[in-house]
């Protein structure tokens, strides 16, 4: 299978367009190695040709823009092609996998109107939010006709073309900002509100887990890290107090349902020790100092064998 990172930044991307952070200054002066990032989202293939989105971000037309293999009329290697009329709208998008019904992974679906139709592979919980919550639904379906799969976490989906997926359930306590009566009843625990994807070729068995809001790493969200050749893991923030520190928020990581990477009981600590070929850290904060090339922090991930996603980063398994 093939991996394309499209976003590897947290909500807001990197920088953010209303903080003056340390990080968000330093890649907008240049005055130390960064790259800017869009918000997060990864594009799947069994074949470079058909693209399965794992959500979808504000940034979608950019992300389209920047992978000739997602524009209209690509050929089937991916490097583009001159189009017929038929031709001429046919995208090689084929669903959108959501991880949870948050803004930033959801509001890209509002810019894919413009097709023929969408094809959305959500939670109950998460399609409750966003037909009942945030109204996102009614608004698309206006505008398209949208087929919803249901996801039930720890049932295999295929996909097409030697390509399926497993949903796990991702364990949060952090209270819905949207929530409907439906979707209240059903994750009142948090089940169903946060999911992580274990994706898998068939042919290879080939895995990889994409989980880019997590909490806690529970016994169960480290069972399915199990095996996998790869996994894109929620790298939000550097401290748990981070955005308390430099004035951006009254609340912790793990408050806002993200696991912090330093400190003890921190994703470093127990994912380091993890026989993974490629662990590598994506949805991150604008506030975290591992966007920077040059940071101490950065060094500490090397030297533990993690990586930093940048946007445009392919990968095979």
């Amino acid at each position: 299978m093939w991996v394309r990172v499209l976003g590897s930044a947290a909500g807001g991307g990197y920088p953010q367009w209303n903080c003056a952070c340390p990080v968000c200054h330093a890649v907008r002066d240049n005055s130390r190695p960064a790259r800017s990032r869009t918000q997060s989202s990864i594009a799947v293939s069994p074949d470079y040709r058909q693209w399965f989105l794992l959500n979808a971000s504000p940034d979608i037309h950019a992300q389209v823009e920047s992978f000739s293999a997602l524009r209209p009329g690509s050929a089937p290697d991916g490097s583009g092609s001159t189009p017929d009329d038929s031709e001429s709208r046919t995208v090689p998008i084929r669903a959108v996998l959501l991880s949870d019904a948050e803004l930033d992974h959801t509001l890209g679906l509002l810019l894919l109107r413009e097709g023929r139709g969408l094809e959305v592979h959500a939670t109950a919980a998460a399609r409750d939010t966003l037909c009942d919550g945030t109204s996102l639904l009614r608004t698309l379906e206006a505008y398209c006709p949208v087929r919803w799969v249901r996801v039930v976490p720890g049932r295999d989906t295929p996909l097409g073309d030697g390509l399926s997926y497993r949903a796990f359930d991702v364990p949060t306590t952090k209270r819905p900002r949207f929530e409907s009566g439906s979707a209240s009843k059903e994750g009142g625990n948090g089940e169903g509100r946060v999911i992580g994807y274990r994706l898998t070729d068939v042919r290879t068995g080939g895995a990889l887990v994409y989980l880019p809001v997590v909490q806690e790493l529970t016994a169960s969200v480290r069972r399915e890290l199990a095996g996998c050749a790869c996994l894109l893991i929620d790298g939000t923030c550097w401290q748990d107090d981070e955005l308390i520190r430099l004035g951006a928020s009254g609340k912790t990581a793990r408050e806002m349902g993200h696991l912090p990477i330093s400190g003890p009981g921190g994703s470093l600590e127990q994912l380091s020790p993890l026989p993974i070929d490629r662990k590598i850290y994506i949805h991150i904060n604008n506030t975290n100092p591992i966007l920077l090339e040059d940071a101490p922090e950065r060094r500490v991930l090397e030297q533990h064998g993690l990586e930093v996603a940048v946007d445009g980063l392919e990968l095979q398994i």
